[in-house]
């Protein structure tokens, strides 16, 4: 009896063939008239990227369980597996394909009858609550297959047929090339991208704040995920043994996203850069009452970009104390992020929990119930840092010039530590072409351990701060008046001054012009 075959190893694709595959699948789906622009298109790959890195691991998952000797249960059952209708270039097709995928109980493709695909998957239920199966449902359940041609489907079908999501090396390239999409969606999103974040504001901010192993992370407004994954990566190198990864998988990276589609890029964004587990809430992160909230829910490390401007329905607002209810979204955000944060002696080592999190310039000098809110954050929390950003970093969807607040729980505020960050030499604004790049925060994350006034650092007392109304909209003394910056009711006078000082040279020139006639 001869030696047995070993089976040849899956031919790995290249980087340059990926993109041409995602580049593919993105003109064909051009040609469906159901789809209009990049909007519709990434979120219809996203769920068949999905479905397949769904078959592709369930077959590891299997064969290591057939390996154990132990019963393997999957996730989703034939015939609804990608193998069992996507995977044949010569499966399913054309109006067949749309009736399995969309209609409620159609012939399905092993010729018998049942629930559709979308109707299967969203009716999933996990045995315990909190499995793949509550996830899978979760992500269906907010997704609308928008295409209408069932043969340009299967063409994308055959497409992303071509990716291995069992290798890591193509995860690796595939990460990075969605965040690229991620990028052109944000683009595209205009006043609706209210939820992607420049990477180098991102990274920046990870690590500033630096989520240790054994910290809980977490981000109540996950958007597309891209705190999460950098939270990730930034953990990742510290592991050191097994036992870390597991943690790591398991125990160290949270979510909150109550929109459906950032919901399913937030989980496909953090798949492929390999966490198993995305453990991502779908509901609203502000549901609870805050005073209902106990040292179980509460977290080491916050990572965050909140929405700004939004409003949210009457019933949310119940969940906050009366003198601090808002229509502000960002200003719930920040008071649920107070209550998050571990408190001393109960978190990581003893340690109290810490938070970097966006906010508009309007929270710095906003008075009333933001005011109240921030008393309280200088009298129960250390706010040592505000970096403030300069204009143009979320172009070209919001000009709203913003500030990064870095606060712990390690006790009341002594003095708040400001670091204006520079634009460029030469540049005015960023803009959507030109974009913040990560290594123009090199000198602030320099600065951070070392603290020293300087041009573009500054520091202020709480005392002081407390003496105008918890006013934290504090200029740079050694720099120029950056207009952007200042109040409303300053700059409507300063333009008034202006005004007056105009009709005063127009006076002037009449009456000079007046003495030349006569």
């Amino acid at each position: 009896m001869g030696k047995p075959r070993a089976t040849p190893p899956t031919p790995v694709t290249t980087a340059q063939q990926l993109a041409s595959i995602v580049k593919s699948a993105r003109d064909i789906m051009r040609k469906d008239k159901g789809l209009n622009g990049d909007l519709d298109r990434l979120p219809m790959l996203t769920w068949i990227m999905f479905l397949k890195f769904l078959d592709d691991s369930e077959q590891i998952r299997e064969a290591e369980a057939k390996m154990a000797g132990k019963r393997f249960r999957p996730a989703v059952e034939p015939p609804y597996r990608w193998r069992d209708w996507a995977a044949r270039e010569d499966g399913v097709t054309g109006q067949e394909m749309m009736d399995f995928i969309n209609n409620e109980e159609p012939i399905r493709p092993d010729g018998t009858r049942g629930p559709g695909l979308f109707a299967y998957l969203r009716g999933l239920q996990g045995a315990n609550g909190g499995d793949r199966r509550d996830v899978i449902a979760t992500i269906f359940r907010g997704v609308i297959n928008r295409m209408i041609n069932g043969y340009l489907l299967r063409d994308i079908l055959n497409k992303v047929n071509q990716i291995h999501f069992t290798s890591s090396e193509e995860m690796h390239t595939l990460s990075r090339l969605y965040e690229s999409l991620l990028k052109e969606m944000r683009d595209a999103a205009g006043d609706s991208g209210e939820f992607y974040t420049p990477r180098a504001v991102v990274k920046f901010i990870v690590q500033a704040v630096n989520p240790r192993m054994g910290e809980v992370a977490l981000d109540p407004a996950a958007g597309t995920g891209g705190f999460l994954v950098e939270s990730f990566e930034h953990l990742k190198t510290q592991c050191r043994k097994t036992e870390d990864y597991r943690v790591l998988q398991r125990e160290s990276i949270f979510g909150i996203e109550a929109k459906p589609l950032p919901y399913l890029l937030c989980q496909m964004n953090l798949l492929l850069h390999g966490l198993e587990y995305p453990q991502i809430d779908p509901l609203n992160a502000l549901r609870f009452p805050l005073r209902e909230m106990g040292d179980r829910e509460r977290v080491d490390v916050i990572v965050t970009n909140p929405p700004f401007g939004g409003e949210e329905e009457k019933g949310i607002l119940s969940n906050f104390p009366e003198d601090r209810k808002t229509s502000e979204t960002a200003l719930l955000f920040l008071q649920l992020i107070m209550r998050k944060l571990r408190r001393l002696g109960t978190g990581f080592k003893g340690e109290g929990g810490r938070c970097g999190m966006i906010v508009p310039n309007g929270i710095l000098f906003g008075d009333g119930v933001c005011a109240r809110i921030k008393e309280e954050l200088l009298k129960e929390f250390n706010l040592h840092t505000i970096v403030r950003l300069p204009n143009g970093v979320f172009a070209p969807y919001t000009s709203i010039p913003t500030n990064i607040l870095f606060f712990d729980r390690s006790g009341p505020t002594e003095d708040v530590w400001y670091y204006e960050h520079p634009l460029p030499e030469g540049k005015k604004n960023y803009t959507k072409t030109r974009p913040i790049q990560f290594d123009e925060f090199k000198s602030c994350l320099e600065w951070w351990s070392k603290r020293e006034e300087s041009d573009r650092a500054w520091k202020v007392s709480a005392d002081e701060i407390r003496k105008t109304g918890f006013n934290l909209d504090r200029k740079n003394p050694r720099a120029r008046q950056d207009i952007s910056h200042l109040p409303p009711e300053q700059i409507a006078e300063s333009i008034l001054a202006k005004e007056h000082r105009i009709v005063q040279i127009m006076a002037n020139i009449k009456g000079l012009l007046g003495k030349r006639e006569a």
